[in-house]
């Protein structure tokens, strides 16, 4: 994409011949799916909206969060409260190919109801390059499967509608700055929400566990950059793991969980690097993270894997 203002006008005569009818547009509030809603509103009008699932599984604020970034985005939307949904979904599950697959039929599954309370037949999603290249598009391999992609039940009756299905991350970005969108360089957050950032088994517990880990990475990361200690990262978070470590509280031996911390820098999420980041940086975070999960986590990691080999979330 050379010229974000032509992509634009394109996308949108394309989203007024995709859909002839009504459709449902999938919104996040990360920049993908929100920029796909920005364009489908200006091509549709009244005949699109924005559904907005809360899974349960989201960051600390993350619905009063998007909520005011809507608002400012001037985007009509509805927030369905699914978590129950998706709790139920992944009880019992550990494997994360199967966890994005449920992931992504409970999505599908709510939308299919809201399709039907607005008399729409398409939904439109913020897919990108990377999702479907990374799900085994193109003849390739797959990496990990995507929830909007390859967690798409093929006997869902909604027509999927991506106008953003060719742009890589750094050039959804461009349109955002282009639409005047705020914050359009925030950093991503997953689809499947914390279920991929919880090894092992997804439960209310867990979840509550690795979202205060999440805020304290994020917390103490924005102050570092604040403080222009670090450059800004891409992204930056925390993932509880699947194992039980040795702790010690005050006299006391114990068994808690461990933590592993994220922070790269990238520019369309095909590739990333590990981020040098000061020792003292990294000790306010483990002590942040200890310190609030104080008998929970009992030991904090610095993952310093770039993609390739790894990818950039753990799951």
């Amino acid at each position: 994409m050379n010229d974000a203002g032509a992509f634009v006008r394109e996308a949108v005569e394309s989203l007024r011949g995709a859909v002839p009818g009504r459709a449902i547009v999938a919104a996040s509030g990360g920049i993908d799916s929100t920029i796909a809603a920005l364009l489908t509103e200006q091509a549709l009008g009244e005949r699109a909206h924005a559904v907005f699932v809360d899974t349960g599984l989201l960051r600390a604020g993350e619905v009063d969060r998007v909520g005011a970034f809507f608002r400012a985005s001037r985007l009509r939307y509805d927030v369905v409260d699914a978590s129950a949904r998706f709790f139920a979904a992944l009880e019992g599950v550990r494997d994360p190919e199967e966890k994005r697959r449920r992931i992504g039929t409970a999505f599908i599954r709510v939308f299919e109801e809201e399709a039907t309370r607005h008399r729409a037949d398409r939904l439109v999603q913020g897919t990108i390059a990377p999702d479907w290249i990374e799900s085994g598009g193109a003849q390739r391999d797959t990496i990990k499967t995507h929830h909007n992609v390859g967690g798409v039940p093929k006997d869902s009756r909604l027509t999927i509608v991506e106008p953003l299905r060719d742009l890589y991350k750094d050039e959804v970005r461009a349109v955002a700055h282009f639409l005047g969108v705020p914050e359009p360089d925030r950093q991503p957050f997953p689809g499947p929400g914390l279920a991929v950032r919880v090894n092992g088994l997804v439960t209310p517990e867990r979840v509550r566990r690795a979202r205060i880990a999440n805020a304290v990475v994020e917390e103490e990361v924005e102050r570092a950059v604040a403080a222009k200690e670090i450059a800004r990262p891409w992204q930056y978070f925390a993932v509880l793991l699947d194992t039980l470590t040795v702790g010690v509280t005050g006299d006391n031996r114990i068994h808690g969980e461990a933590v592993s911390v994220r922070v790269v820098e990238s520019t369309d999420a095909m590739t990333a690097t590990a981020m040098a980041i000061p020792r003292r940086v990294l000790s306010r975070i483990a002590e942040g993270i200890t310190r609030r999960l104080t008998g929970e986590v009992v030991r904090v990691l610095y993952d310093i894997t770039d993609k390739p080999p790894s990818t950039i979330e753990w799951e």
